[in-house]
């Protein structure tokens, strides 16, 4: 299938401010089910020490209605929303890198005669942006909020002092005593998160949109805000399905400082999977997997309906600017 693509002038100061509105409001409303997925992710139960019973066991593993109870009981509500102040610092810069760089390599393999794309091409943009915002942003913000969110003090204690005490002084703690690469710890896995996602991402809406818009004519292409969230939830699903044990394995990696000892990155992948897999099964790696789809999908639903509108809107007062000036 191939796709039309948009030859409007998409400049980045409209990418800048309609991606990070669109951010803002995915991150505040989502935020509390990533918190509660990282916890999951960090949690580990040695197979080697299971009980007999089964049913006591299956019990004891935390869901991630029991994680997010268990958060609010012992730490209080706002510990669902550690780490939020990493993750909107840089969602600015990521909603503009993403549409940007999407857009830019759309434009790269796009036909130049007839201005069309089929879908490997979109999949192959998606691709490009997802590692593009994972080198820029993503993964120093994903490596500061896991640390945030993984620690376990109480926030309605006032004596209980957490290491971290927000992402400005966590990045400055762990260049000082683990170095400015501790930042990017886990940057090819981040790359390969946030390229399969996109890719699916971009694919999957683009061709859900273009049907919405060949069945609905009339329209002209301004799809209403519901079949926007609904596009946007569809194919924000669709990621983190088939690359969950990554994000896992990631997780693992990005939270311990001593994860895989010092070795490379190959081997520090290698030892946390196969600890992993010796210590609590295969299933571990889709630990998180319902928030996660809880959070990603909903929040591309938010992203792209507030992103289409917020874009088309400044799009909307450029034009009748530039019409009043002449």
């Amino acid at each position: 299938m191939s796709f039309q693509t948009n030859n409007n002038s998409k400049n980045l100061p409209i990418h800048l401010l309609a991606g990070g509105v669109a951010g803002c409001c995915e991150a505040l409303t989502c935020h509390p089910l990533d918190t509660i997925k990282v916890r999951l992710q960090l949690s580990s139960s040695n197979k080697s020490k299971t009980s007999n019973n089964a049913n006591a066991l299956f019990k004891k593993q935390p869901n991630f209605i029991r994680m997010g109870s268990s958060i609010i009981k012992n730490e209080g509500f706002f510990a669902l929303y550690k780490g939020l102040g990493a993750v909107v610092t840089g969602i600015i810069p990521k909603m503009a890198i993403r549409f940007s760089s999407f857009e830019l390599y759309k434009s790269w393999l796009s036909d130049k005669q007839t201005g069309k794309i089929n879908s490997f091409g979109v999949f192959l943009a998606g691709l490009g942006a997802g590692i593009t915002e994972s080198v820029a942003i993503v993964t120093p913000m994903d490596v500061i909020k896991i640390r945030l969110q993984a620690q376990r003090h109480s926030m309605t204690d006032p004596l209980d002092i957490p290491k971290y005490r927000n992402a400005m002084h966590c990045a400055m703690v762990m260049t000082k005593e683990e170095g400015l690469s501790s930042l990017y710890k886990g940057v090819a896995l981040t790359a390969l998160r946030q390229s399969t996602n996109q890719a699916a991402n971009f694919t999957v809406y683009m061709y859900l949109k273009n049907e919405l818009n060949r069945r609905q004519p009339e329209l002209q292409g301004n799809l209403p805000w519901y079949q926007l969230m609904t596009t946007g939830f569809v194919s924000g699903a669709c990621g983190p399905l088939f690359n969950a044990p990554i994000d896992t394995i990631k997780t693992r990696i990005q939270k311990d400082k001593n994860a895989g000892g010092n070795a490379n990155g190959w081997t520090r992948f290698k030892n946390v999977t196969r600890s992993i897999i010796q210590k609590e099964g295969y299933a571990a790696f889709y630990k998180g997997l319902t928030p996660r789809v809880l959070r990603v999908a909903p929040g591309q639903a938010i992203t792209f309906m507030v992103y289409e509108n917020v874009y088309k809107s400044f799009v909307d007062l450029s034009t009748q600017l530039k019409v009043n000036s002449v």
